[in-house]
């Protein structure tokens, strides 16, 4: 019934008079699935995920990679005050921020450094004319190509989280959320050591048009987390991706994506 169905849309409305019709159904069906729904955190169903995931846990452990002026460590503290939050800022202005704004909250640890996929330093470009913003990012593209603004240049500090794991002598992490404005990929092949081992028990991150600057596939997060179930997040829950279709995969626009680990594979 599905496939007739389709293959009568296609025969009474594949035609340039419907147009506008196929645009808002195409534009309709992306929020649907999670995708565009950028307005807050509530409609992007992140706090909801964030409740369900950390609310009934033990002293949970969050690593929250491109932590920003501290907004979602916060929520995650007011969720769950017992949590330990491991939050990494590298662009200095911005870090400014989140130290001042994390003051009264002790369980939020801050680290000026960038998390890559090796140590060292790197340039993070930002806006030239607002330094500090939430797009400051690896790529210059981002800046110039995406934002069409001229770009500022900042040179940071790099860690791996396989590193910094062996540093925090963590066992466990509940959570490893990833903002990275299209770094994600990078982000993740530096913790390849505690993927394999399964440290990270839920994985959450952004896939959007950056991706297309730092030419990273859907599937290339599906090759470096074998052992996890992808979820797309929607406002109302989490939507099963049961495969990879590029068709459904390969979306270039904002949407929060989260890998579980499957039952079996973590220590």
């Amino acid at each position: 019934m599905y496939s007739i169905l389709l293959r009568v849309y296609g025969s009474l409305f594949a035609r340039p008079r419907f147009r506008k019709l196929n645009i808002l159904l195409f534009d309709l069906g992306l929020r649907g699935l999670g995708i565009l729904n950028h307005q807050n955190r509530k409609i992007s169903g992140e706090l909801m995920f964030l409740r369900q995931c950390l609310k009934d846990k033990d002293n949970p452990v969050v690593l929250d990679v491109g932590a920003n002026d501290g907004g979602y460590s916060r929520d995650i503290v007011a969720i769950n005050p017992s949590v330990t939050v491991y939050a990494f800022e590298p662009h200095p202005l911005t870090f400014d921020r989140l130290v001042s704004n994390i003051e009264a909250h002790k369980n939020i640890r801050p680290f000026n450094y960038a998390v890559g996929d090796r140590p060292g330093r790197q340039i993070l470009y930002d806006h030239r004319s607002e330094s500090g913003t939430a797009h400051a990012s690896i790529f210059r593209e981002v800046i110039e190509d995406i934002h069409k603004a001229p770009s500022s240049e900042y040179e940071v500090n790099v860690i791996t989280l396989d590193e910094f794991i062996e540093e925090q002598r963590l066992a466990r992490v509940d959570l490893l959320k990833i903002d990275t404005e299209g770094y994600e990929l990078n982000v993740l092949k530096g913790g390849v050591k505690a993927i394999r081992a399964g440290i990270f028990r839920a994985i959450q991150f952004e896939f959007n048009e950056m991706n297309v600057v730092s030419r990273v596939f859907f599937k290339d997060f599906m090759e470096v987390l074998p052992q996890y179930q992808f979820y797309r997040m929607l406002s109302g829950g989490l939507q099963r991706i049961d495969r990879y279709s590029p068709v459904r995969c390969e979306l270039f626009a904002f949407q929060n994506i989260v890998a579980i680990l499957r039952e079996g594979d973590g220590r």
